[in-house]
């Protein structure tokens, strides 16, 4: 028995203690610098996000009055009976367009032909939506690494409290356990917190 509490005497020496502090206090501030560190990407990836997003309404937008001006440019091909008038309107057709009346001269104006006008705003909203993927990954990772902050203060606040108390104190004891588990967990916590892959 005496053998036992000799032991578990030595979870509160004075050694120990000052360990625990000094782990805990570096523990708390380096997971508060990486959690400031992933809201800054965050951040950053979020107003990334968020000027693609507005370029990739803009191309859109674009897009939409090439397709208008093509069918102008068609219509008026279609309809004139001047050589001259038809060949200016066949030049002023967008690329789209002269491509999809060499694939399909009967319907121009078919799936292929949209998805050619749409593909490069398309790519912008897609790249728009990873941006905001990565911004809400690196969200979810600075929340991780401030419970981290949260839960290692906490048990910095228990090897301080268990120093204020004699050697030979139950209280010491009991705080001095208490932080070792808090240290423990705070580990398992940030073998947990989720990696970010650019």
């Amino acid at each position: 028995m005496q053998n036992i509490q000799a032991r578990l005497k030595v979870l509160s020496s004075e050694f120990i203690l000052g360990s625990l502090v000094a782990i805990l206090s570096v523990f708390a501030a380096f997971s508060g610098y990486q959690s400031s560190m992933a809201d800054s990407d965050q951040i950053k990836f979020n107003v990334q996000g968020q000027q693609m997003l507005t370029d990739a309404n803009a191309e859109y937008l674009t897009a939409n009055q090439m397709i208008v001006y093509d069918y102008t440019m068609y219509d008026g091909w279609y309809t004139t009976e001047d050589d001259e008038k038809a060949e200016y309107y066949q030049f002023n057709f967008s690329q789209e367009l002269q491509s999809a009346i060499d694939i399909n001269p009967e319907e121009p104006f078919g799936d292929a032909y949209y998805e050619a006008m749409y593909v490069e705003p398309q790519s912008m909203f897609d790249e728009a939506d990873r941006l905001f993927q990565l911004a809400e990954e690196y969200n979810e990772r600075g929340d991780a690494l401030q419970l981290i902050l949260l839960v290692s203060a906490l048990g910095l606040a228990f090897a301080a409290w268990a120093s204020l108390h004699k050697e030979d104190s139950l209280v010491r004891l009991v705080f001095a356990i208490l932080s070792i588990i808090v240290l423990i967990y705070s580990i398992i916590l940030y073998l947990a917190v989720p990696v970010v892959v650019s």
